[in-house]
């Protein structure tokens, strides 16, 4: 792990809640009802909806797609308002963001995640991580290209700044109803919607690409997120500025940029090529390895194997191990056609049309997960 100065040098492994960072989370939601002794006020209301459009694209255009995956370019001072608008969320540095977030895709939805709902739950990819002890700080070496300008270490020396500013701000212009109503208000509805991309994006929702992990599009959270429920089609292309790649999917966030690409403040907006757009992309080795495994675990390999036992002697079960051990066989196809207890291809085919989006490489997948699949069924009946 590396730290700047002034960081904690060492680092815990352990996976227990750090309370006190939680306990400012728990106040802010209870501050929320301080409304009650406040009173509403239609300025308060109105400055809670214009904050909340500001400081979502801070997250989506700030903290996602440009400082995690420089999705288009800035200069110096258009980068430094980013990073302060970023960081008025209250969601820690655009430093510890953006690692966490590098390392979230190359690990998505694996047990290497920070935050996947497949592997930890839904409430604590919601959430929970944000306050496990292992993620309390960062691993800065993953950001070079971010450590190397002083104004955003000195934010991340002072994460909460501009936080503390805008409520001020907030406080000036409308009174205890906006610091409440305003500042409170639109700071939770940020956070669970902001945090529902981790949780809910990969839990509900359609898949149009093979992307390895669990990613969904979600037209309700991408309306509610200014372009971030497009999760799956993120996770197809991670570099573009636009998420909603047809022209139905509404994508706020890229059309504010656009806006801001005519001023000149913003520039070089990364778009997906076609050949992504329509599936045709060459998937990595780890996309088709990960998807393989996925297909594979859908099949347990622990009650194959017993059906195997049930039904067939053990001299027979001799020669099925000597064969697995080398699933990629002729033997091994041949030995399927006599065991309709040990799925044949044909089976991880059809299987995988259902969970997975059309693409050219099926059958790549296909073969990869009949291979894993008869390994693990194999070590079952050798153990």
């Amino acid at each position: 792990m590396t730290q700047l100065p002034g960081d904690s040098a060492t680092p815990v492994a352990d996976d227990d809640i750090v309370y006190p960072s939680a306990v400012p989370f728990l106040l802010i939601h209870l501050a929320a009802f301080a409304a009650i002794l406040t009173g509403i006020t239609t300025s308060a209301l109105v400055l809670c909806g214009v904050l909340y459009v500001v400081r979502m694209f801070g997250v989506t255009a700030g903290y996602h797609r440009y400082f995690s995956h420089r999705a288009y370019a800035a200069g110096r001072a258009m980068q430094l308002v980013l990073a302060v608008l970023a960081q008025s969320n209250a969601q820690k540095s655009v430093l510890w963001w953006a690692a966490k977030h590098r390392h979230h895709h190359r690990h998505a939805d694996t047990p290497e995640d920070v935050h996947s709902p497949r592997h930890a739950g839904f409430a604590y990819s919601h959430l929970g991580w944000i306050f496990a002890r292992k993620h309390d700080q960062a691993d800065l070496s993953v950001v070079p290209d971010l450590t190397r300008w002083p104004e955003l270490v000195w934010l991340h020396r002072h994460e909460h700044t501009p936080a503390i500013g805008l409520a001020l701000f907030s406080l000036a212009i409308a009174g205890w109803p906006g610091l409440v109503v305003g500042f409170v208000w639109s700071t939770v509805l940020v956070y669970h919607a902001t945090f529902a991309i981790n949780s809910l994006a990969h839990v509900r929702g359609s898949r149009r690409y093979v992307t390895g992990d669990d990613s969904r599009n979600n037209w309700l959270l991408a309306i509610v997120t200014m372009g971030e429920g497009w999760h799956n089609n993120h996770h197809a292309f991670q570099s573009s500025a636009r998420q909603g790649f047809r022209w139905w999917e509404v994508d706020m966030t890229f059309y504010l940029l656009k806006l801001l690409a005519l001023t000149g403040a913003v520039h070089g907006l990364k778009n997906p090529p076609a050949g992504v757009i329509r599936g045709e992309q060459r998937l990595g080795a780890k996309v088709i390895a990960r998807t393989a495994e996925q297909l594979a675990d859908r099949f347990c390999a622990e009650r194959i194997a017993a059906r195997l036992r049930a039904a067939w002697p053990e001299h027979e079960l001799a020669g099925l191990r000597a064969m697995l051990a080398d699933p990629a066989t002729a033997a091994t196809q041949m030995w399927n056609r006599y065991h309709p207890q040990l799925p044949g291809r044909d089976a991880l085919l059809a299987e995988a049309r259902t969970l997975f989006a059309r693409t050219p490489w099926l059958d790549e997948i296909v073969d990869r997960a009949h291979q894993r699949m008869l390994t693990a069924v194999g070590r079952q009946l050798a153990a």
